[in-house]
């Protein structure tokens, strides 16, 4: 892996995940309590011994810099680095704002086309997803592959939302639609269940190859590509135009795999986590996920009833409390007889005392944490947030999308609480507007 390096695109707006990116790009949403999503696609290069990875940002990026810098170090000896490429103006014409994933390589391609470079993977930074890069390194290697991609088995009711391939029986793609939604748009890249079940991977009926997103380039290839045209994306338009033009291989893999792209999609992976077998699995110390050292005390946790639920360090759970089918963040402060269901609470930034909110502008809000006897049902609060006693953050009146108030959102039928908001207490919905008004700390 010494002549490979990694390539983690840092997302775009992120519109389909606001609020949560209203002050934060994709990669530096937190997940699962205590890590941010650019954490996995990095922490799958360390794993795999690709340790020279750049990471290519734009949007609201200092957060994720921030992150970046305080979790991923390597000794002088290992070579390894987690460099960010931040877009910026040159001499060059032309090199400003990155205007897609392929255009955002091409003005950083120098720094991948070094000598000794002879393999690139580029990587989404908002999948979760536990991969070993090297096996896939080592396909596209003895293929003599100048493109590889990795593919995920599907049943053909899931293409509609991917892009679809077909391979030959040496592996290379000859097909690709992208998310057909007609039965005449899938027939001329379905698969033979038998060529997946031939090569190590049980079918079980699924007979589309999906493209995960995830590639690899051979280092001359990925430059004379993209010197090449103007294309501006990897998916829509570099890899349609490669298959019949280059070799371009499938790299099968079968294991849990989802773009944390929506709202709902980001509910529903924290969530899973929670349960006693979770499809995706923390606990894996052969893999394990990395993120920045906090060194913060134990929760403490005193007469509540927690059940099916993550608890992050540094928490203050209050007697009465009750937690079910939940992930907890740094930090969380919960007040007495809080009822939380089916929820995420991504915590606070830094402690907030009582002495220093007492004598600061503060003084008149609600401290950071969830009053007591407030209920939180099938909703995600974003850090920071100020929520006073008594509240009812639900959608009890299951709206599916609407702004409610100007720190809250609906989202997939989600109700969302923004970053730093302030939620007064007896604050609550009702048909999917609010009964008091929140507003956002400024």
């Amino acid at each position: 892996m010494k002549n490979a390096v990694a390539v983690v695109l840092g997302g775009g707006q992120g519109s389909r995940l606001q609020p949560l990116t209203t002050y934060r790009s994709k990669p530096a949403v937190p997940l699962a309590g205590k890590y941010r999503l650019i954490d996995i696609p990095i922490s799958n290069c360390i794993n795999s011994g690709v340790n020279r990875i750049y990471v290519l940002t734009q949007f609201l990026s200092v957060s994720l810099h921030r992150h970046i810098r305080g979790t991923y170090s390597f000794d002088n000896f290992s070579g390894g680095f987690v460099e960010i490429l931040a877009a910026q103006q040159t001499m060059d014409g032309g090199t400003d704002w990155y205007q897609g994933t392929a255009d955002a390589v091409r003005k950083q391609i120098r720094y991948m086309t070094q000598p000794g470079i002879d393999y690139v993977a580029i990587l989404s930074g908002d999948q979760l997803y536990r991969m070993n890069l090297a096996a896939m390194i080592r396909t596209h290697v003895e293929s003599k592959a100048d493109i590889t991609i990795a593919a995920k088995p599907v049943h053909a009711h899931e293409a509609a939302a991917m892009g679809i391939m077909r391979a030959d029986n040496s592996g290379e793609v000859v097909g690709f639609v992208e998310k057909p939604k007609t039965e005449e748009q899938i027939a001329p890249v379905r698969m033979d269940p038998g060529w997946i079940d031939s090569r190590g991977i049980a079918s079980g009926g699924r007979d589309c190859l999906a493209s995960m997103g995830i590639y690899v380039f051979s280092t001359k290839v990925l430059a004379g590509m993209l010197a090449e045209d103007n294309h501006r994306d990897f998916g829509r338009e570099v890899f349609p135009h490669a298959i019949g033009r280059r070799r371009v291989q499938v790299h099968l893999f079968d294991g849990y795999w989802e773009d944390i792209g929506t709202i709902g999609s980001f509910y529903e992976a924290n969530l899973q986590l929670t349960q006693p077998n979770p499809p995706f699995n923390f606990n894996d110390a052969k893999a394990p996920i990395y993120t920045r050292p906090r060194f913060l005390p134990p929760s403490r946790i005193d007469g509540a009833v927690v059940t099916g639920s993550l608890i992050s360090d540094g928490c203050v759970i209050e007697p009465g409390a009750r937690i079910e089918n939940s992930v907890i963040g740094l930090r969380c402060r919960i007040g007495r007889d809080v009822t939380i269901r089916d929820s995420i609470l991504m915590g606070a930034d830094y402690y907030e005392t009582p002495e220093a909110l007492a004598t600061s502008d503060l003084a008149e809000l609600p401290p950071i944490g969830v009053g007591a006897g407030s209920i939180i049902h099938g909703s995600i609060v974003d850090k920071n947030c100020r929520i006073g006693p008594r509240v009812r953050i639900i959608n009890d009146a299951h709206v599916e999308d609407e702004s409610a108030g100007e720190c809250c959102a609906i989202r997939d039928g989600i109700l969302v609480v923004g970053k730093e908001a302030i939620l007064p207490a007896d604050w609550h919905l009702r048909s999917g507007q609010p009964v008091v008004q929140a507003r956002q700390l400024v």
